[in-house]
């Protein structure tokens, strides 16, 4: 999750005290909560008694005196780069101090009183689900109120999650970021002010094996059954004609495990698809489609004069990743204050083991990136779990002083910090038909047709590459 102070305020005192300095903090790119210096070094001092002062980052010193518009803004790059820090580490990030503190901050920001409201959650069909539920109730009780009006067991929670979406002129889904347990749904939705933004309940886990657990229960089938039918009618799973047919079959006779136990079986069952963007792989800006699924992403793209193909990067084969921010610069190569943060773009790089002694850097600009570093990280925590004999029913609902709490596996992804910029002198880029023989390729057939095996383009000598190899 990328938090940000890109801007401050001045601000009037209460009752016409004297003007202090606001922080706006951004989640995503989005104001998340406006709060003063003396409350986040509140923050910092509390955290301090609880875990120590040597686990904290360091936090901007006091001032004597008024500070300059200079001091101003280091002090703003200070705390961002605090929050950050604070934010990624797996013991303060969790905390329920620090959660409740963006929790309060927001509800207050907002200035929506607490109050009991009807919260319109959807499921992956579109289905209405509305809950009664308090404007100041945070992500995992909405969570549970919508399990409790599904009937959903207890035990069965944690391996759903709600997704703040938008949704498009065709009724798709554009998803914006799952939610955190240092926000308020209902707060954070009604914040953006515009009816195309909604919640959305959809499975949390990666590794259909675990699907099992989620189909011993009646409304645990018909959720994923509803997930996995309308994610076949928005074509992100992909579907030869028999397949189809197959489908089709068993829908008919209300089949639902036989038709969940097919659609296992395809390409992207259970992928997030994401919006279509741009990438630098195979060649500069091409544009692709991105799904995050199976411990991969994947790419689609169409090569001049070629059928749609496919390439897949395994999260096992990345070295770290990153996501940047930057502002393009006009065409005279010089910046301009008065650009809009509407302009910011963002970027997912990611350290690819290309072969067993050439790592290559592979970037995707989208709007999305931060919610597909988001899934790589879900992904590596799920990965780690199951490669340590662990239990993902006790990964998913695991807390620790209130607060669900960030797996070990963080330490597994050697991710620099969140801003920090792709290296310039990264390799070269190599001619098209050896980047494409590095990376999975298959072939994909049009709409409508039938993809063969003579399609399948894999290079079978990274199969042994794996964490122990990294």
């Amino acid at each position: 999750m990328h938090f940000s102070i890109p801007e401050t305020e001045s601000r009037s005192g209460d009752s016409g005290g004297s003007a202090y300095v606001a922080y706006n903090i951004h989640v995503n790119g989005v104001l998340h909560c406006r709060v003063r210096y003396s409350q986040l070094l509140g923050l910092h001092e509390q955290l301090r008694k609880e875990y120590g002062a040597n686990v904290l980052p360091a936090f901007p010193p006091k001032k004597l005196f008024s500070l300059t518009p200079a001091e101003v803004e280091q002090r703003r790059e200070q705390l961002e780069k605090y929050m950050q820090a604070v934010r990624q580490d797996p013991l303060l990030g969790s905390s329920e101090t620090f959660n409740s503190f963006l929790r309060r901050a927001q509800q207050e920001t907002q200035q929506v009183p607490t109050e009991e409201v009807s919260l319109e959650v959807l499921l992956s069909n579109g289905q209405k689900v509305l809950v009664n539920v308090l404007t100041s109730d945070q992500t995992e009780d909405v969570l549970e109120a919508v399990a409790t009006k599904l009937d959903l067991p207890d035990d069965l929670i944690g391996y759903f999650s709600l997704f703040l979406v938008r949704e498009k002129e065709d009724g798709a889904f554009s998803f914006v970021r799952k939610l955190q347990e240092f926000e308020l749904p209902y707060v954070s939705v009604t914040s953006l002010r515009s009816q195309e933004y909604k919640i959305v309940l959809r499975k949390s886990y990666w590794d259909s094996a675990y699907d099992d657990d989620v189909m011993e229960n009646r409304v645990g089938l018909n959720l994923l059954y509803a997930q996995t039918v309308s994610d076949i009618e928005r074509g992100w799973i992909l579907v030869t004609k028999e397949q189809h047919r197959q489908l089709k079959s068993l829908q008919e006779k209300v089949s639902k495990k036989e038709f969940l136990r097919l659609a296992q079986t395809l390409r992207h069952y259970g992928y997030l698809r994401f919006d279509a963007c741009v990438a630098d792989f195979p060649e500069k800006d091409c544009p692709v489609v991105v799904s995050a699924g199976n411990s991969e992403l994947s790419l689609q793209l169409r090569l001049p004069g070629q059928q749609l193909r496919e390439g897949s990067f395994r999260v096992t084969r990345m070295r770290c990743w990153r996501v940047t921010s930057s502002v393009p610069l006009p065409s005279g190569g010089t910046s301009s204050p008065s650009r809009g943060r509407g302009e910011v773009r963002l970027e997912l790089a990611f350290e690819y083991l290309m072969s067993k002694d050439r790592l290559q850097w592979v970037t995707i600009t989208s709007p999305q990136a931060i919610m597909m570093s988001i899934c790589l990280q879900s992904m590596v925590d799920e990965l780690m779990v199951k490669k340590s004999g662990g239990n993902i029913r006790k990964m998913l609902r695991r807390r620790v002083g209130g607060a669900l709490r960030r797996s070990d596996s963080q330490q597994a992804v050697k991710s620099p910090p969140l801003l920090e910029s792709p290296d310039a002198n990264r390799e070269s880029v190599v001619k098209l038909s050896s980047k494409l023989s590095a990376v999975s390729l298959r072939g994909i057939g049009s709409p409508g047709t039938d993809a063969s095996a003579s399609d399948v383009h894999g290079n079978f000598a990274f199969e042994g590459i794996g964490d122990e190899d990294l």
